[in-house]
């Protein structure tokens, strides 16, 4: 075989090889800190929505019914002062202002295990598992981070999160079931980490919820990632109460879910959380309802 052929077949064959494996020779080291940018959906993301703001969010009526019965007090009680959120919620509040990122090797192998993140409060690390292990049975006990494997796709890795445990995904009570399962799409487009997430909920969501977040890579967050782990001698007795009584409404009573739409002028209906007010024709629709008005 001349040499010239003998080439020509080297190069056919690591072309073939690259191709039939570009998932492998796409995978992007995400390792390093990144710090949050809040330039859209800010007020949901810092001071929290309104009291009655479920707009973005397709709600079914169990979902609603539970969102009219959240007091926000009931953060001042001492058993919830320090319940964390699932991950769904952690990395678009507080705990994720901050994320820290890097890769479990083994060892031996030097293949990647994991990939972990760290966020900012309470402490929250995920294991994103990419050794190809089979996610826990139904049966299995739920968490706040729940069980994440991962894989590349092209230049994007997808992680799949199942097994969370029940809580919120706004800060004014619209709930997240532990039957919810995650998927999120992470990208690095130069120094910006942007990720998608597509949470399906068939205990209150009509369809899933789309949302995305950005992070941009930051070298001075070495103080950003302190430990603050909360336990019984970081809460106090903000609201003195009779001993088990939990802040809440009672159906019909909740007098503040008028209060979003009355201030913006818009109709009580389309502030209620559904999937048919999260598409452009509903926009038709607005043209034909009448703004909220406040109650005497």
């Amino acid at each position: 075989m001349r040499p010239i052929q003998r080439i020509s077949r080297v190069v056919a064959f690591a072309a073939a090889v690259t191709l039939s494996s570009g998932s492998v020779f796409a995978q992007v080291d995400f390792s390093g800190e990144y710090r949050i940018l809040n330039h859209w959906d800010t007020l949901k993301r810092v001071p929290g929505p309104d009291m009655g703001d479920f707009t973005g969010l397709p709600l079914n009526d169990s979902a609603r019914a539970r969102a009219d019965s959240w007091k926000a007090s009931l953060w001042t009680v001492p058993e919830y002062q320090c319940m964390p959120h699932p991950s769904t919620y952690a990395e678009r509040g507080f705990s994720g202002t901050n994320l820290k990122w890097w890769r479990e090797v083994d060892p031996r192998t030097q293949k990647v295990v994991a990939e972990r993140i760290r966020g900012t409060a309470a402490e929250p690390e995920r294991w994103i598992y990419m050794d190809g292990r089979p996610h826990p049975p139904e049966y299995a006990a739920r968490t706040w981070l729940g069980f994440s494997t991962g894989r590349w796709e092209g230049n994007t890795l997808v992680i799949q999160t199942t097994h969370l445990k029940d809580g919120y995904v706004e800060r004014n009570g619209a709930p997240q079931s532990d039957r919810a399962s995650v998927i999120e799409n992470w990208v690095l487009h130069g120094n910006y980490l942007n990720e998608i997430v597509i949470i399906s909920d068939p205990v209150y969501f009509t369809e899933p919820l789309v949302r995305s977040s950005v992070w941009v890579l930051d070298r001075h967050l070495e103080s950003g990632f302190a430990r603050n782990p909360c336990g019984p001698q970081e809460t106090t007795v903000e609201v003195v109460r009779p001993a088990g009584v939990v802040p809440h409404y009672l159906p019909g009573k909740n007098d503040q879910l008028l209060q979003f739409a009355v201030t913006y002028g818009l109709p009580l209906e389309a502030t209620r959380g559904s999937a048919e007010a999260l598409y452009p024709e509903y926009m038709e629709k607005l043209k034909g309802m009448k703004p909220a008005t406040p109650t005497k």
